[in-house]
């Protein structure tokens, strides 16, 4: 069976992660199918960058995340845009649609201080 989950990566006291497929059986940071994203939870907020074309991809075809990368897809609104996904809307429009919130999250907040 195959789960999105998470891979860690980055320095001891450093954690950034990557969203991978990977089978159920492999270890935390072993083998892999596909990287899927990357999750930085050191940021403010925290940095999430997904590719939802084959977040969907897999999901279709029967990959799980786990608790963890769910709360991540919640957030980030990966998971309901698969919802409208199986409901019948149109892959391009839920991409194109996941694009633009990802440039709204990551524009640089400006703040003036004197």
């Amino acid at each position: 069976m195959v789960r999105i989950r998470l891979r860690r990566i980055g320095l001891k006291g450093q954690p950034t992660y990557r969203i991978i497929a990977a089978d159920k059986e492999s270890p935390r940071d072993g083998r892999f199918l596909e990287i899927l994203g990357v999750y930085n939870p050191r940021t403010n907020p925290a940095t999430i960058h997904i590719k939802e074309d084959r977040v969907f991809h897999w999901m279709k075809n029967g990959a799980l995340p786990t608790e963890s990368v769910a709360q991540i897809f919640k957030s980030s609104g990966t998971q309901t845009r698969f919802e409208r996904l199986k409901k019948g809307e149109a892959l391009e429009t839920l991409v194109a649609e996941a694009a633009e919130a990802e440039t709204k999250r990551a524009a640089p907040k400006r703040t003036t201080s004197n």
